[in-house]
């Protein structure tokens, strides 16, 4: 429960009976731990596949929280995540649940006092604004990734953040899956040496989509869906599908996200930054190229190649996966290698398939992977579930596994690698300041020009 609502509940039953004051939070040793007053309230802003298949579930698994609220800009999903949610709290309670309040307007769920914390799943370009707006409102954050569409955005989000003492947390769920913490403190204690070059492999996306205008579905708010973005005419191809919960365009459209740079890269250059303890800071020098679609609707990057050098040395490398090299984080040492993968983990049934191997953990020896990370030795945050983590950390108020700094640092790399990709010469980047080197071309594109009333 809120402060203000606690407040308001305490100033009620004083009025209503005189001097006799009650606890407003009854010990759960009377309800039990799952008494009203014990639950995190939650609202869902963004109601797609991503909320449908990841983040809900992530959530409402746990019996100490609702979901108490869902918005979207489209009235007919928005109108299905009630039904969804309820549907689900009705079988699972045995009984009916009628209690999901909707929304066509995200500032009308934020106004809502009952709500603690919000579930945002929305498309890439209002990830940052809508956090933001959700800790000036008083919320707790679950922000799916990217952290931003540019890196001016991405700071702005932080320092919000950390102004409010929210609790973020950036969908980065592969912190939260146990190979992958493993593999960092194996390379963070020395298991192959000295660290000289890793290696994280995406996928790209394909050509197509179809440009010719279409009538706006009844009941979308499409201007306000494109934000703080150009206007632009509407077709299915560039936003979502307007049956089913299929891959949605707008993924493949550089005006509203970076691609698979952003798209898979926030997850595994994440997880590089984690094993080199480069959370808080970024490369020093980036080049990259890419081949971009010269026809149709869709024009993110398709097959890349970038390089990053870190002040430590480390050089991080950016490539398309192939059958020979499959979606992945390959560590490489002086004594030895590593690869990580998600295995056969997948965040949504409708993610598109990637080359990836089954075997989520491998090394040049597998005596590396036996090794023990001794209580002397570098223990990295533990945490077996994501949205359990966050959830937790609302609770006691401390620092969740991947908040907000940590989230624009390593969204902030992916694009610097895209901007490498657009100018096709290095740049030099200093991390303190998160500007290039005398390079006011480079610099322009740390921000894009905002439509009104979007902006912020």
């Amino acid at each position: 429960m809120n402060t203000t609502r606690r407040k308001f509940i305490k100033k009620s039953l004083t009025a209503g009976m005189g001097l006799f004051i009650i606890p407003t939070i009854v010990p759960s040793s009377v309800l039990g731990k799952n008494a009203p007053s014990n639950r995190i309230n939650i609202g869902a802003i963004g109601t797609g596949r991503i909320s449908r298949d990841h983040d809900l579930p992530g959530v409402w698994q746990y019996d100490d929280v609702r979901i108490i609220g869902a918005a979207d800009l489209d009235a007919n999903r928005v109108t299905d995540a009630k039904k969804y949610i309820e549907a689900y709290y009705t079988k699972k309670f045995g009984k009916s649940y009628t209690c999901v309040t909707t929304y066509t307007n995200y500032m009308d769920l934020l106004s809502n006092k009952d709500i603690d914390a919000v579930l945002v799943s929305t498309p890439d370009h209002w990830h940052a604004k809508i956090a933001i707006d959700a800790v000036h409102a008083g919320k707790d954050v679950y922000l799916q990734k990217p952290a931003s569409l540019t890196i001016e955005e991405g700071r702005k989000m932080s320092n919000a953040v950390n102004a409010s003492g929210r609790i973020l947390q950036i969908g980065s769920q592969q912190r939260s899956m146990e190979q992958f913490r493993i593999a960092c403190e194996l390379v963070r204690n020395g298991r192959i040496g000295q660290l000289k070059e890793i290696e994280v492999r995406l996928p790209g996306d394909p050509a197509g989509g179809n440009s010719e205008e279409m009538p706006i579905p009844t009941g979308f708010n499409y201007e306000m869906w494109l934000g703080q973005t150009p206007y632009v005419p509407y077709t299915v191809d560039r936003v979502h599908p307007q049956k089913g919960y299929d891959r949605p365009g707008w993924l493949r459209c550089e005006q509203f996200g970076a691609g698979m740079i952003t798209g898979w890269g926030a997850h595994h250059f994440d997880i590089a930054h984690w094993a080199m303890d480069k959370e808080y800071s970024g490369p020093i020098e980036i080049i990259g190229h890419a081949q971009f679609p010269t026809t149709g609707l869709w024009n993110v990057h398709g097959d890349f190649y970038t390089e990053m050098l870190y002040d430590n040395g480390v050089i991080v490398k950016g490539v398309t996966e192939s059958k020979e090299k499959p979606n992945g984080v390959k560590f490489i040492g002086t004594e030895g290698w590593i690869f990580v993968c998600r295995g056969n983990y997948s965040a949504s049934a409708h993610d598109p398939k990637t080359n990836t191997s089954s075997q989520a953990l491998q090394a040049s020896d597998p005596n590396i992977l036996t090794s023990v990370i001794k209580q002397n030795e570098i223990h990295l945050y533990k945490s077996t579930d994501q949205h359990g983590n966050w959830l937790e950390c609302i609770r006691s108020r401390k620092l969740n596994i991947a908040p907000a700094e940590v989230a624009h640092r390593s969204c902030s790399a992916c694009l610097l690698q895209h901007i490498a990709m657009k100018l096709k010469r290095k740049l030099y980047w200093d991390p303190i300041k998160e500007r290039f080197k005398s390079d006011d071309e480079a610099n322009a594109m740390l921000s894009r020009p905002q439509r009104e009333p979007y902006n912020f």
